[in-house]
């Protein structure tokens, strides 16, 4: 009896020291098609599911609370024999520490997500070769929520996450499939990846991770430090857009933050917003009603 006690600790313990790296939920919307039988819907559902949360995407150690939580929603717009025509939507958070608060990382828009599935299809990721654009699209993403939330970690923590989806993007290349090419245009799968491994926008990098572990987990501490080092953070941008004017990545930081950067800044001890808010306008004009929304 004490014997199968041990072993059953060991497997419980070796399961929550070896936890997948996601808990990601997975929906596939098919309410624009007109097709009556729904299953093979429900059925792709399940399977990126399985394969998301099932795979074992790095090499890294991740206990079961450490999992990166994300959602991905599959829109399907056509839908004919084996082929769809998608869009997907794409969204993960970390934890702040000391909170029960989870702060958005990545919430982003795919628009150019085509793929052939037949039902009962086993989905297999091989990173030696482009196999299938719906595997390669989901995967790619993978690597991109993983690498972002390592960023807000540790320094530069997510290089070899954006390396294997850098990987994705040239194997994917040489397919017929859209949305892997540089020419596709600056908001290509591509592109997103190549900014991330750049120096050029090493400001970006730094600011995630400024902000995420110098500034947010601290905030339960010390909330006017954190609300200090956060605008500092933001203000790392002001030098990423002098030398990149509309960079890319900072219109992906501002997608996920414009609410929390205004709750921040609108509760709590009082800092300088006047120029926060200067530096807001100037980085992320886009969003400009979110910061007159700023009032302290």
């Amino acid at each position: 009896m004490r014997n199968l006690l041990i072993v059953t600790f060991l497997l419980f313990f070796s399961q929550a020291i070896c936890a997948q790296e996601l808990n990601c939920a997975i929906t596939v919307n098919s309410d624009q098609v007109s097709q009556t039988n729904q299953q093979i819907f429900r059925t792709l559902e399940r399977s990126l599911n399985d394969f998301v949360n099932k795979n074992k995407w790095t090499n890294r150690t991740y206990r079961e609370n450490e999992r990166v939580n994300a959602r991905m929603f599959i829109t399907v717009t056509q839908y004919e024999s084996d082929r769809f025509e998608a869009n997907i939507q794409i969204q993960s958070s970390r934890p702040v520490y000391n909170t029960s608060y989870e702060s958005p990382i990545f919430n982003y828009k795919d628009d150019v997500f085509n793929f052939q599935y037949q039902e009962f299809q086993p989905l297999a990721y091989n990173e030696n070769a482009f196999e299938s654009n719906l595997v390669s699209v989901i995967s790619y993403y993978v690597y991109i929520m993983l690498g972002l939330d390592a960023d807000t970690f540790s320094l530069e923590g997510g290089d070899d996450m954006y390396r294997r989806a850098q990987n994705i993007v040239t194997q994917a290349q040489g397919s017929n499939s859209s949305g892997w090419n540089q020419e596709t245009g600056q908001r290509s799968r591509f592109e997103l990846v190549d900014n991330l491994l750049s120096n050029s926008f090493r400001e970006y990098r730094i600011a995630m991770y400024n902000y995420h572990r110098k500034g947010l987990d601290i905030l339960g501490d010390n909330n006017s430090t954190g609300k200090q080092i956060i605008a500092g953070s933001l203000r790392l941008f002001e030098t990423l857009i002098k030398r990149r004017p509309n960079a890319f990545l900072i219109q992906t930081f501002f997608d996920a933050k414009s609410e929390e950067i205004r709750n921040i800044f609108s509760d709590g001890p009082k800092v300088d917003v006047v120029q926060l808010k200067e530096t807001l306008n100037k980085v992320a004009p886009f969003y400009s009603s979110t910061w007159n929304e700023i009032k302290f």
